[in-house]
């Protein structure tokens, strides 16, 4: 698919997910089949008020490409400087905006999902955005609609559309399912058949077979994995083989499993210190060992790590008591 004049080879995407997508977990999902990969959400506020904590998280790969910087806001003017600056200083080959995010301190702000009962507004956003991206391509990330008396996603995407957005991701949950609840395919299909933009669909991709089905049911253009990754980036070559019509390949090894985990945590640890870095593996590793046999007491040795030689000792412990 084309975002604008960028092309995306691989139609599977990572999605934007906060605390989650960081360089070094986008840089593992990346060398693993990912074709198109999103920062965390980026204050826009934040950059014009030159926010250090905000720089790390627009930060890409030297070959993290294609890939998009998100953005979160509802002042135009805001929003049309962060543009710039991320247009700037992170160089990337997308701008995306985030009117998708349901979390409450988001929405009391005015930002993410909350953009979605105020059309104009987010049109206006978008205008900004094109403003100040400097011939970047602007894309925008939404939902079904703010809950279910008021699904207007396709009204609003044609909003987007109209306002120059290059292409939509849509989530089929509204704002108040937050995660709950099934995500609804028939709404992003809707979305596809009203408009001429390429359409992400996202929601409820937790396989393979999931983003082959999500494409082919929707004829969207591209599939976004978010929940679906946690602890599992070999998702990507799944789908891709999905997509290809060819056998999918299994979950490695919980010895690959177990190394790819700690690639991930040094990657972190380049970027974010160590202790930050073994503070948030502590989610992860529990993550990679989802659905291993045995693994509890291994969970809680993780829960506990604080430098990265705990983190070495746990994968040694794993890999001699749980090894396949």
């Amino acid at each position: 698919m084309r975002i604008g004049a960028v092309d995306i080879q691989t139609p599977v995407a990572l999605a934007p997910m906060a605390g989650v997508t960081d360089l070094a977990f986008r840089t593992v999902c990346r060398r693993l089949g990912a074709g198109y990969t999103v920062t965390e959400m980026v204050s826009a506020k934040a950059l014009c008020y030159q926010d250090r904590k905000s720089i790390p998280l627009m930060t890409l790969a030297p070959d993290e490409h294609p890939a998009a910087v998100q953005l979160f806001g509802s002042d135009p003017e805001s929003m049309e400087r962060a543009a710039a600056i991320v247009a700037e200083r992170a160089r990337p080959d997308v701008i995306d905006i985030n009117m998708g995010c349901p979390v409450p301190k988001v929405v009391k702000s005015g930002d993410g999902s909350a953009l979605m009962r105020d059309p104009a507004k987010a049109a206006a956003i978008v205008k900004a955005v094109i403003r100040g991206a400097g011939g970047l391509p602007v894309t925008v990330k939404t939902r079904a609609g703010w809950d279910k008396g008021s699904v207007n996603c396709v009204e609003f995407c044609r909003v987007l559309e109209e306002a120059g957005a290059a292409a939509v991701a849509v989530h089929g949950r509204t704002r108040t399912q937050m995660y709950a609840g099934r995500a609804d395919w028939n709404i992003i299909r809707a979305v596809k058949a009203a408009l001429s933009i390429p359409v992400i669909a996202n929601g409820d991709v937790f396989s393979g077979s999931d983003a082959a089905h999500i494409l082919r049911y929707t004829g969207a253009d591209m599939a976004m994995i978010g929940r679906g990754a946690f602890g599992d980036p070999w998702i990507f070559a799944q789908a891709k083989a999905a997509l290809a019509g060819e056998p999918i390949p299994p979950r490695p090894p919980l010895r690959e499993r177990c190394e790819t985990a700690m690639e991930q945590f040094r990657l972190a640890m380049a970027v974010k210190g160590e202790k930050i870095a073994c503070l948030e593996a502590r989610r992860h590793y529990a993550l990679y060992l989802k659905g291993v046999p045995r693994s509890g007491y291994w969970k809680t040795e993780v829960c506990r790590v604080e430098t990265m030689e705990d983190l070495e000792r746990c994968t040694r412990g794993i890999l001699r008591d749980l090894s396949d």
